[in-house]
């Protein structure tokens, strides 16, 4: 799965947040309603926008996100 084409980052689109490409959701709405307790095919059908694969893209780009996040914490202690 090619995660850069799925996630789109533009300064004139929800004031640069990551977002699903060609749409204004961004990853953070995907991730919230998941962890809210929304069923991805709930999301699939309020969205009709979203694919599958656009989900497994939000949360790979937040896992890939967190290893950074650790990575940079880890390097500066």
């Amino acid at each position: 799965m090619d995660n850069p084409a799925r996630i789109t980052i533009d300064p004139a689109v929800r004031f640069g947040k990551p977002c699903v490409r060609g749409t204004r959701l961004t990853v953070g709405d995907v991730l919230g309603s998941l962890a809210s307790g929304m069923s991805e095919a709930e999301l699939l059908q309020d969205f009709p926008q979203l694919s599958h694969d656009d989900v497994l893209a939000c949360l790979a780009y937040a896992a890939d996100r967190e290893r950074c996040l650790i990575t940079l914490s880890s390097s500066a202690a």
